[in-house]
């Protein structure tokens, strides 16, 4: 493949190792209104998908009505942990500092938290330069609509042939693929085919990506 122009990167899972962390907090939560769910079946549900149809898929397990401030308390709770147990994806920096084309985050959670959770893992110098963390809620468009795609690509310069994306979940890639971009998948060992099966390359070292990319010769040079 011609090197790409611009990388957009999701968030959580491919930057900040923090969907295991969240999923958790989750199902703690959940416990007290009678919902039992192993944390590795979890993970694999709410990868990629917004935060409100997690809840919702809960509650449908739940005993007994979540109540109305369930999600406001869950981002409290799970602030709380992040601080102190939430790393960078492994491997993730060096990337980031080799990097001599274009790229930026994409998510479908709000921008308060990806500004956070890259603040907390030492990310944000990455991306704090220009506009280069875009949110789904700004445009009310939630992964696997394509639109947070286009809206990065539109907003970095470039046309989805211009540019990959690298994600780790199946709502992710299926929306990378609806967009008309090439996807790359960060995979982990209970997702690959998965993920292969929805159009992703997948990979499963993070340090790997540059020589899948061909930018192996790269330095650091933010847009």
């Amino acid at each position: 493949m011609t090197k790409p122009g611009c990388i957009i990167f999701d968030c959580d899972g491919v930057l900040v190792d923090s969907e295991v962390i969240g999923v958790r907090v989750l199902l703690d939560m959940a416990s007290e209104y009678g919902v039992t769910m192993d944390l590795q079946e979890a993970v694999e549900e709410f990868s990629g998908i917004r935060l409100r149809e997690g809840i919702k898929m809960l509650q449908q397990k739940a005993n007994s009505p979540f109540p109305d401030d369930f999600e406001q308390a869950f981002r409290k709770r799970s602030y709380e942990v992040f601080k102190t147990e939430m790393r960078p994806v492994n491997g993730i920096k060096d990337i980031l500092d080799s990097l001599t084309i274009p790229f930026c985050v994409a998510s479908s959670g709000p921008v308060e938290k990806m500004k956070l959770n890259l603040t907390i893992t030492g990310l944000m110098p990455y991306f704090e330069e220009g506009n280069r963390i875009f949110s789904g809620y700004e445009i009310n468009s939630w992964k696997p609509d394509p639109g947070i795609f286009l809206h990065a690509a539109k907003q970095m310069g470039f046309s989805p042939a211009e540019c990959v994306v690298i994600e780790d979940s199946k709502a992710g890639v299926i929306a990378a693929q609806r967009g008309g971009f090439k996807v790359y998948g960060y995979a982990k060992p209970f997702n690959g085919n998965e993920l292969r099966k929805e159009g992703a390359t997948v990979f499963y070292e993070m340090k790997e990506l540059l020589n899948i990319l061909h930018l192996n010769n790269a330095a650091v040079q933010l847009p």
